[in-house]
């Protein structure tokens, strides 16, 4: 069995993903984008492909199907590759060093540690810790920071 429960999914085709033009695809994308990404929403725990399909007026099966077709994953991952990204750079960032993994995980989004590590271990093939302390090795002046903050405690 796989680590963290993780298995591969089956790609299908849903029939609704033929029905968005093209034209309404690309220009979904950036409105997408604009708001998960350049307004942060993908920090928000509570922010739901529904509240997505709200604020650009438009349903959930359009939301899923230009997620699906234009990034190529569902809503939740594509959610979570954000958060994934930002956790990466807290950890290696010095002026985190101290930071529990829970706490790292509330500040990207995620409602609990279990699904922040399953999420960056399906991405990262490793688990945020792993991640830190790999970092950590390739920037020696680092662990000796960290490992002074973490004997203090």
């Amino acid at each position: 069995m796989a680590k963290y429960n993780i298995t591969e999914k089956k790609e299908k085709e849903a029939a609704y993903r033929s029905l968005v033009s093209p034209k309404l695809m690309d220009e979904m994308k950036e409105k997408i984008l604009n708001i998960i990404v350049m307004q942060k929403k993908y920090k928000d725990k509570d922010y739901s492909a529904k509240k997505l399909a709200e604020d650009l007026g438009t349903n959930t099966r359009y939301i899923s199907a230009v997620v699906n077709v234009r990034f190529h994953m569902n809503y939740t991952s594509f959610i979570n590759k954000f958060r994934i990204e930002e956790a990466m750079a807290i950890l290696v960032d010095r002026r985190y060093q101290s930071l529990r993994m829970e706490e790292v995980s509330d500040m990207v989004g995620f409602a609990n540690r279990q699904s922040f590590y399953a999420s960056f271990y399906k991405l990262m093939r490793m688990t945020p810790r792993e991640y830190r302390l790999q970092h950590l090795a390739q920037h020696p002046a680092e662990k000796v920071k960290a490992e002074k903050k973490s004997s203090s405690k």
